[in-house]
């Protein structure tokens, strides 16, 4: 009997440990998926309309009815943080010395499938631009950087590859998944993030803009609320899945302050607007976000919600 009882452990056991890695796994595949659509999408003809929180687009081909493709670049885009370390060669990295050519720094692991499968995309790109362009590595992997060098040179990585750490991660926001790319233009300034990979039509029509060259596309712009920095999602207006359909401006400036003051339970560290902006699929941050707003709504303020001033007060 007593064997059964711990033969019934190591199968309960054996069983929480293979949903958690299935969990895992789909995640990953989940996060794959979404760029794959989302590219998908964006490569339509620009009549078709597309929403400027999925950043932006394009194949350099141009699409089937020759229509030219839309590209959405940061209005006023923030200054690139900055950081000086060495690649895995030992030779000096920094973004200050990078000025003047466009940067590709593109978050990644070695244990990360979606990762690896861009590395390819991504060493095309930079044989193609070899004096214009600078990719740039950043490994999350918690292994020895001796073996990160290993891997760039089974993969024939031509590019400098840096070990990333939590510094540089929190610099650009935090880095929720993997690969994830910052676009950075000649001037040193960040003009897109996208999640996920994308085909190397995508990557190449966006190099091709930043460096003047022609390109079949109407180049747009987009104000930076978190979809970039998700710092940024302290000036967002509107949210992704939260209505504020029904509120009077001061509600809605109240129930947005709640949503930036207050952490998503899901465990992702961030307020309930930056979950909202990161991770649009998040059902904890939706109803949590959700139910703040019929609070505010009904009148009934959470407690310490911030209450706007008025003309009389600000004067």
């Amino acid at each position: 009997m007593e064997g059964q009882k711990v033969l019934r452990q190591i199968l309960t056991i054996s069983a929480g440990v293979a949903v958690l890695g299935a969990l895992c796994v789909l995640a990953v595949v989940g996060i794959h998926a979404r760029a794959k659509n989302r590219a998908a999408a964006l490569m339509a003809p620009a009549s078709k309309t597309i929403v400027p929180k999925q950043t932006a687009n394009v194949a350099q081909d141009a699409p089937a009815d020759d229509k030219p493709a839309v590209l959405y670049f940061a209005k006023d885009p923030e200054p690139v943080p900055p950081f000086l370390t060495n690649d895995l060669s030992g030779k000096p990295i920094s973004t200050a010395a990078l000025k003047g050519k466009v940067i590709l720094l593109n978050f990644w692991a070695t244990w990360c499938g979606p990762c690896r499968e861009e590395i390819p995309e991504l060493i095309t790109l930079q044989a193609q631009y070899p004096e214009q362009l600078t990719v740039i590595g950043a490994s999350e992997d918690d292994i020895a950087p001796e073996q990160v060098a290993k891997f760039a040179q089974k993969m024939n990585i031509n590019y400098p590859v840096i070990m990333a750490n939590k510094q540089l991660d929190d610099e650009y926001g935090g880095i929720a998944a993997f690969p994830t790319s910052f676009l950075i233009n000649t001037e040193g300034r960040v003009v897109q993030k996208d999640v996920g990979v994308y085909p190397f039509d995508y990557y190449n029509m966006q190099v091709r803009a930043l460096l003047g060259l022609p390109v079949n596309a109407r180049i747009e712009t987009f104000e930076d609320v978190g979809q970039i920095f998700l710092k940024n999602a302290a000036h967002a207006s509107e949210l992704p899945g939260v209505s504020f359909a029904g509120l009077t401006p001061a509600q809605k400036k109240i129930a947005l302050h709640e949503l930036n003051a207050k952490t998503c339970t899901c465990g992702c560290g961030m307020t309930l607007a930056q979950c909202r902006i990161n991770d649009t699929s998040c059902p904890i941050s939706s109803a949590l976000a959700n139910k703040i707003v019929k609070e505010v709504a009904k009148g009934t303020t959470p407690a310490n919600a911030f209450t706007p001033k008025t003309q009389s007060e600000n004067k």
